[in-house]
């Protein structure tokens, strides 16, 4: 795994005293610095900190890997980080396996209460603390968004990595709001990589309506995704703004992972003044976003409805 060094950071009364540059170590899943770890990155920058001489930020990733989060935690606690950055389930929950005593601030976790992160969101009473999205909570209206984009929308398939505990819960999630949409959720836990690019290139039109993403990167499954969309001209619905933006994916319902990345710099920025995790309340990211991609939609073939689109916050033209 490799270590990308950012150096970014700034100038706060207590890190202005330090010797040394506070230095932050980010841990995820993805291929490098995700639009969760750049927010947070940029939010620091806007505090007013200093490149190089208040932090650097480095970034360890995994390359879809969730079972080598564990190994990359542990080893940048060996490397005397002085605060941990994570995103996503599984890497926090690496991250609070790997320390008890380092600083943790997290970014998108779904449910930290139900994962023993925290105590409560007013009082987290460990070394953790950081901004939820709630996203378990927008599942069954990112479904009911896709069946009104998608009228026709009658199988809708859900490919997850078996080993994330967070894509089980969420299938159980899809699958009670598939049921009350009068929709058929063909799930796919998936083991490898290579099985999940193996089905993903296999998928074809016929078979599918649509698609929805899992959040994790794990396995590269959301990247499969988007390789079949555009080969078999399959509608795709995913949980981070970041896809229909960036990728050509179709749509998303999601908190922006950009503006959770900057929400959580404040509270970075609370302990590198000295605060304590135990201390700082969880914060809840509560603008959520449906962003459509014009582009994609008219290389499909689809025409989206007015009054969906009305409802669009964003439209990528």
């Amino acid at each position: 795994m490799a270590l990308l060094v950012h150096a970014v950071l700034g100038a706060g009364v207590s890190v202005a005293a330090r010797a040394r540059p506070f230095r932050i170590g980010a841990l995820t899943d993805s291929w490098g610095p995700t639009p969760m770890i750049v927010g947070m990155r940029d939010g620091l920058l806007e505090f007013g900190y200093r490149e190089r001489e208040d932090f650097v930020l480095g970034v360890r990733f995994t390359q879809g890997d969730i079972n080598a989060l564990h190994a990359a935690a542990h080893k940048l606690v060996q490397d005397g980080v002085d605060l941990l950055f994570v995103s996503v389930d599984e890497a926090a929950r690496a991250a609070q396996q790997a320390t008890t005593q380092i600083p943790i601030v997290f970014a998108g976790v779904a449910d930290p209460i139900g994962m023993g992160l925290v105590q409560s969101f007013a009082r987290p009473g460990g070394n953790i603390t950081g901004v939820t999205d709630m996203n378990l909570h927008l599942g069954p209206k990112r479904l009911q968004m896709f069946k009104e984009m998608l009228p026709h929308l009658q199988r809708v398939l859900f490919p997850y990595d078996a080993a994330d505990a967070y894509a089980v819960v969420m299938s159980n999630v899809y699958r009670d709001a598939a049921e009350k949409l009068d929709i058929a959720l063909v799930e796919q836990a998936m083991r490898t990589e290579e099985e999940a690019r193996a089905a993903l290139a296999q998928l074809r039109k016929s078979e599918v309506d649509g698609i929805l993403s899992p959040l994790s990167l794990s396995l590269n499954i959301p990247g499969f995704i988007l390789e079949a969309a555009t080969q078999q001209g399959i509608p795709t619905m995913f949980d981070a703004t970041f896809y229909p933006e960036e990728r050509g994916g179709l749509a998303s319902y999601a908190t922006n992972t950009y503006g959770t990345g900057k929400q959580a710099a404040r509270l970075v920025d609370k302990i590198l003044k000295g605060a304590k995790p135990a201390d700082i309340p969880v914060e809840v990211n509560s603008k959520i976003e449906f962003v459509i991609n014009l582009k994609a939609a008219k290389a499909l073939g689809l025409t989206i409805a007015p009054m969906v689109l009305f409802q669009a916050d964003r439209l990528i033209r």
